[in-house]
Order: structure tokens, then sequence, then C-alpha cells
């Protein structure tokens, strides 16, 4: 078939050109003629040779601006398919040469959608499945809260028992340096206080069950940024219903991304984005953090690995963008691809 193209382009500029070089030379020769027959010999074979050449060069501009155009809508069809758009279709009409690659291209961007539509399928079969799996969600969750406490209000309690432990003999020796290491022991607890709160409402139980996506969003995400000091922002563009598993992941993603914000950003607030077009999802979450430089954070820190596993298997990605004194931004996209149970029915 490739053959079969560059043959076909090949003679396609082959006829343009002995085409062009037969106008040019009619239109000279004309041009010839006339002057001679008026009596201006002289310039008659310049004047000619001025004709042939912008005849060629106008021929020549003019194919030119034909193959640039078809190229620039190849190189559009193939950048909205790369991101996603995956309905798109180059016209099978005109030249032989366009047609055969314009054919060839949708029938490409035909079979990536189908091949993304099951994948999208398979995954939020998988997805309810796992979320159907109460025991192993329980052991998951025990075990990231384990590693949390670990990491903050055990580190802090051992803090507070350490300075507590040298706070009598202390005050003996240098009672304002006592004075000073009071107000480090209040200052942790306070911290270790807050930190528990948090714990605690993570273990309250909070299930999409019986609620809408931006029914659960509404309720847990202002009570999460209020017990972490944030000023939250929730801002839901979405205007048709998503498929249970989409709104599945979507949800722990957003619970992941806000305990990312609450363990490294240092930030006063943030805003929660969920918005959609005709072909994808997208969520955000953006915050007035302290921000960083990619190349200082280790490969998988900020939960990226967890979030893009998630988004993955429903064909999306994850990304983080951040810069120091910027703050960061979590960015999520899901494809629109398989719409549920409606296809089944087709």
């Amino acid at each position: 078939m490739m053959v079969r193209l560059l043959r076909s382009g090949k003679w396609e500029f082959v006829w343009k050109f002995v085409l062009s070089s037969l106008l040019s030379a009619i239109l000279g020769a004309a041009v010839w003629t006339f002057l001679n027959k008026e009596g201006v010999e002289a310039g008659a074979s310049w004047a000619a040779a001025v004709v042939f050449l912008l005849v060629s060069l106008a021929f020549g501009y003019w194919v030119s601006q034909t193959t640039q155009r078809r190229i620039d809508a190849l190189q559009l069809s193939l950048k909205q398919l790369a991101n996603g758009n995956y309905e798109v279709r180059l016209p099978v009409a005109g030249e032989l040469a366009y047609m055969e690659l314009h054919r060839e291209f949708n029938e490409l961007a035909r079979q990536l959608e189908e091949r993304m539509k099951w994948l999208q399928k398979i995954g939020e079969e998988q997805i309810m499945q796992e979320a159907a799996s109460n025991e192993a969600a329980v052991m998951e969750e025990r075990k990231r809260l384990a590693r949390d406490l670990h990491d903050t209000v055990s580190q802090q309690l051992f803090a507070i028992h350490m300075s507590a432990s040298s706070l009598p003999k202390l005050q003996q020796l240098h009672a304002d340096k006592a004075a000073e290491v009071l107000q480090q022991l209040i200052h942790m607890s306070t911290l270790a206080q807050k930190q528990m709160r948090g714990f605690i409402a993570q273990l309250r139980p909070m299930e999409l069950e019986n609620r809408t996506l931006q029914e659960a969003l509404e309720k847990w995400f202002p009570d999460y940024c209020r017990q972490n000091g944030l000023q939250g922002e929730l801002d839901w563009r979405i205007g048709e219903p998503l498929s249970e598993a989409k709104e599945h992941q979507l949800f722990l993603i957003a619970q992941e991304a806000m305990a990312n914000v609450v363990k490294h950003a240092r930030a006063s607030g943030c805003t929660l984005t969920l918005a959609e077009n005709e072909r994808q999802v997208v969520m955000t979450v953006q915050d007035n953090g302290a921000g960083f430089r990619a190349d200082e954070v280790k490969r998988g820190s900020y939960g990226l690995s967890t979030m893009l596993e998630r988004a993955q298997k429903l064909g999306g990605t994850a990304e983080i963008m951040s810069k120091p004194g910027s703050g960061t931004r979590v960015k999520v996209t899901i494809p629109k691809i398989w719409k549920g149970d409606a296809e089944d029915g087709k």
C-alpha cells in the first residue's frame, strides 16, 4: 500500500510540474510572438522569460500551499489524536495520494478509539470489583493511616516526651530556656492534636454509596479543609452524569491530592475544580503553598504514582506542576470514551 501511495504521490507532482512547464512555455511563447508582431524584437526574449518565470512561480506557490494545507491538517489531526480526541477523522476525498493517507489515518484512529473504549470498560469493571472487596480496602487504609501516624503524630509525641523529660532540670539551670521549651511543647502538642483530628476524620466512613460525587465532595471537602486550617474552594462544572467507576476513582484521587496538600504544601488555601469538555473529565487541585522543584523530589513522592495508577485504569493520566513559591497544581484527565451501561444496549 505504501508503494502505491509513493507512486501516486510521485506521479501527482510529475504531472503538476509538466502542466506548469507547458503553461509557462505557452504563455511565454504567446508574449514573445505578440511583441515580435508589434516590432519589439529586442525585448521579446526577456519578456517571454519573465512571463515564464512568473507563471512557474505562481504555479509552484499554488502547489506548495495546497500540499502545506494538507500537511497542516494531518499534523493537527495527529495532535488531537495524541491529546485524546479519538473521534477525529480526515476527509477521504481528492487526490489519490492523500485519499490513501487519510484512509490509513482514519483506520488508525478508529482502532485506537475501539481499544481505548475497551480498556476503559475493562478498567471500570475492575474498579467496581475492587471496590466491592471491602476487606482489602480496609487493610490498605489501615496501613496508610499507620504509616501517616508514624510519620507525623508518633514523631511529634516522641519529641514532646523528650522535651518534657528535660524540662524540670532545665527550669533549675536556665529558667529563660525552660520557658522557651515550654512554648515549643505547647506548639507541638497543638499540632499533634490537629493531626489526630484529621486522622479521626479520615477514619469516619466516607463512602459514595447513595451519593453522587458532587454530593460527597460538597460534604467532605469543606470539612477536610476546615480541620486542616485551609481556605478551600470547590468549583464543580460538570453537567453530564459520570459512571460509578469514574466517580469512585476521582473521589479517591481527590482525597490523595488533598492529603498531599496538608502534608507537603505548607499552604493556606486550595481550590478543587472538576470540569468537563466534549471528550474529557478534568480534575485539578491547586494550592498556594511553597511549591518545589521537580528535580528535588523523589520519584513517586507527592502520591503521584498512586494518582497516576488510578487515572490510568480509566485510560487517563495525572501530572503535577509546581515551582518554588508558586504553589502546586495536580491535574487529572480522564477521557469520556466508555459511556457505561448505555453503550451496552447499542
